[in-house]
């Protein structure tokens, strides 16, 4: 009987046509005892399915006798085809996953740009803008308001330091490393500069200026972790380790560097003209190098911090066994305990100063110095206990205040009479 056509078309339902699938129309022909025949309806993929999409395909027009079946969906005149866009449970899990992470890293990339955002509101105003509730007893004073402007840069510059909602706090990590980086090198130059001009040795710069530069911060840092943690294991721990980095990365990877870059380039003019004559016959054979460091005064400066180190922590051990913790306890001992770690702390700087002042490289004599300065650090603690207990009795007839000020015409005074005998026997 000869071939048969029937025509067909998309409609749209739920499916969108050109964005869940593409719209199609034409006619499909059967050829003579043909039983089966196709054409193709092209879907697309959706990047975040959220559901079941419908659309449907019409049977119409039956041409040369063709018939349709009555019984389907749109009867003897159409048949109708709904077709059904259901999402790939896997892959719309997967999507899910994903779209909740990054729904998540959004929420915590918006709240990272806040409080980067209020670093630095709180860097420029006083007080981090703490005046700002209109509490008189808020409101900053002249002193703050002369602190704020002289470290108003420095209050800028770690503001560029991103906050810790970045990469899980890396980036913050780095970027204040820098940062303390560069603050440190500017510290070393300006204690240079200071030096220079008042016409102090590079060495006794190195050991107060700018020791106490750098350590400053780490000092604070134990300070507010005594006062915020029960147990003074963040405290002293603190210590410990920035002194372990200072010795073993602030020294042994500069050292490690110099020594590979001087056994690869060798003897140059530099390394001849400083080293060749003390040197060059043990490390400057055939153009090879090494690298030399001159230990100087540095045996009397460690054994001199060693002593000091151990007095120290004999009296964290002593602290412990007598009321029970190396921070904390009684007024008295506090005071004591306080101090007695300052006076260590000029002792090691005297000491130091005289070593690199006389240049004294004889061992009993240095010896004898460290022998003669330890009665006079218990001499200081002695006057130290005389003059606290001399403030506890005052303040029953003349009062902190008039204590202390007996105390500041005490030292004018004398300071004077010394000044004065001084010039009289020049």
């Amino acid at each position: 009987c000869g071939e048969v056509r029937v025509s067909y078309h998309t409609e749209a339902d739920t499916a969108i046509a050109g964005k869940d699938f593409e719209s199609a129309e034409g006619v499909v022909v059967f050829d003579h005892q043909q039983v089966e025949g196709s054409f193709e309806v092209a879907i697309k993929g959706k990047p975040c399915p959220s559901g079941t999409d419908r659309f449907r395909v019409f049977l119409t027009d039956p041409e040369n006798g063709a018939t349709l079946d009555a019984s389907r969906d749109g009867g003897a005149t159409r048949n109708i085809l709904t077709v059904a866009i259901e999402p790939d449970t896997e892959a719309k899990e997967s999507v899910d996953r994903i779209r909740s992470v990054m729904a998540k890293k959004w929420e915590k990339s918006k709240i990272g740009h806040a409080n980067w955002a209020t670093q630095f509101k709180e860097a420029i105003y006083v007080n981090g803008g703490a005046d700002d509730d209109g509490d008189e007893e808020s409101q900053p004073s002249a002193f703050d308001y002369v602190t704020h402007i002289v470290t108003l840069p420095w209050k800028l510059l770690f503001a560029l330091v991103p906050p810790t909602d970045f990469c899980g706090g890396w980036v913050c990590f780095f970027c204040a490393l820098l940062a303390i980086g560069f603050v440190t090198m500017i510290i070393n130059d300006i204690a240079s500069l200071l030096g220079c001009v008042l016409c102090i040795s590079d060495d006794i710069t190195a050991i107060t200026f700018v020791a106490l530069g750098t350590s400053l911060p780490d000092t604070f840092a134990s300070m507010v972790a005594a006062r915020s943690e029960p147990y003074a294991d963040s405290s002293v721990g603190n210590v410990t380790g920035s002194n372990s980095v200072n010795v073993f990365l602030g020294i042994g990877l500069p050292w490690m560097w110099a020594s590979i870059y001087w056994y690869v380039v060798g003897a140059n003019a530099k390394w001849t003209h400083r080293y060749g004559e003390d040197f060059g016959a043990k490390w400057g054979q055939d153009g090879g190098a090494a690298f030399v460091v001159r230990s100087g005064q540095l045996f009397f400066s460690v054994l001199v911090f060693a002593i000091t180190a151990i007095i120290c922590l004999t009296c964290i051990v002593l602290r412990r066994y007598w009321y029970g913790g190396e921070l904390g306890g009684p007024s008295d001992p506090k005071a004591y305990s306080s101090a007695l770690l300052i006076m260590l702390w000029c002792l090691y700087i005297g000491l130091s100063v005289w070593s690199v002042s006389t240049k004294t490289e004889d061992f009993g004599k240095q010896l004898l110095v460290i022998g003669v300065s330890l009665p006079v650090l218990v001499f200081a603690m002695f006057l130290f206990a005389l003059m606290l207990q001399a403030l506890k009795v005052s303040k029953k007839y003349i009062g902190e205040e008039g204590f202390w000020g007996i105390l500041v015409a005490a030292i004018i005074i004398g300071g004077r009479m010394i000044v004065f005998f001084a010039f009289q026997y020049q």
